[in-house]
């Protein structure tokens, strides 16, 4: 494959877990290069509010420079960080970039700190949704899984990706604040279905054997919403029995993103998919917006709808 399968997403939430504060347009490309900005819905990068904490701002992605700096940013998590192998244009551009990008909306962190060039994208997530799946032909999750259950959902669907945070920005606060946006976009485009890979470090499946065997039987979807990996990626979750491991001490060292999703209330497909090339076992996430705490719901709804005026 000539660009990484699949980004360790678990690194983008280094805040041991959102709690209270959880939960938690696309650019089109020559030869990698943004080209363009313009919303995958058609009505431009939506206003999220005035979302910030300190010198810190999340918002969308409003131009080719936007993109490309939350692009570098993945590239030195990815790639010179957690040393995983990019495609030759990837090297010699030192961003990671592949054809979602070209109808994804971008979430960034913007430390205005650091001034306001590109080293100033602290952290950041793609956003897909369906709209914008349908002009890519698809979501870049079927690469892994079966998700017909997921797009037959009758409602507005997300795919959330690509996450990451600069290693300084690995915090509570930057977390919330990215958190915080993802909240603002799902009420803006009235959101109803979340659903995402994230990643367990490692390949050994004997040694991830108790978080695979806990979340195949404490969170696994339910049978009308359930992904499935692909017969040619699938690796069987349930190795372990229930009484086989320790639940509340898988939980408590599970991936901060993974827990953040299970907090909100969040599944998991049936069978995990082994990506070699990073190092990861990834797992598919699927949270219903609606199952989102009625503390969070109030706190934020209400902050959004300060922030838009209504």
């Amino acid at each position: 494959m000539s660009h990484p399968a699949h980004p360790p997403q678990s690194v983008a939430a280094a805040a041991d877990s959102p709690d209270a504060d959880q939960p938690a347009g696309g650019a089109a490309f020559s030869r990698g290069r943004p080209t363009r900005i313009a919303s995958a819905g058609g009505d431009g990068p939506a206003d999220l509010g005035d979302l910030r904490s300190g010198t810190l701002e999340v918002r969308l992605a409003r131009s080719v420079a936007d993109v490309e700096a939350a692009q570098a940013l993945r590239y030195r998590v990815f790639y010179d960080e957690m040393n995983a192998k990019p495609s030759p244009e990837m090297a010699a551009a030192r961003r990671d970039f592949d054809s979602f990008d070209d109808v994804a909306d971008h979430l960034m962190v913007i430390d205005h700190a650091l001034g306001e060039g590109p080293e100033s994208v602290v952290g950041t997530y793609r956003l897909i949704r369906r709209e914008a799946a349908a002009k890519h032909g698809g979501f870049y999750t079927a690469d892994e899984y079966d998700i017909a259950r997921i797009v037959a959902f009758d409602g507005p669907i997300l795919e959330l990706g690509r996450s990451c945070t600069d290693a300084r920005y690995r915090n509570r606060p930057t977390m919330q604040l990215l958190w915080k946006g993802i909240a603002a976009y799902v009420f803006h485009h009235g959101i109803e279905l979340m659903f995402g890979c994230a990643s367990l470090p490692g390949n050994d499946v004997d040694q991830l054997a108790p978080a695979l065997s806990y979340l195949y039987h404490n969170h696994l979807a339910p049978e009308e919403l359930r992904p499935r990996a692909l017969p040619e990626r699938f690796t069987d979750m349930n190795r372990l029995p229930p009484d086989g491991y320790d639940a509340k001490r898988v939980l408590a060292g599970l991936p901060p993103l993974i827990k953040g999703y299970l907090r909100l209330g969040g599944f998991v497909g049936d069978g995990a998919v082994i990506d070699p090339q990073f190092n990861t076992t990834d797992v598919c996430v699927i949270v219903k917006t609606g199952q989102v705490t009625e503390s969070y719901y109030r706190h934020y709804a209400r902050s959004t709808q300060d922030a838009w005026g209504e």
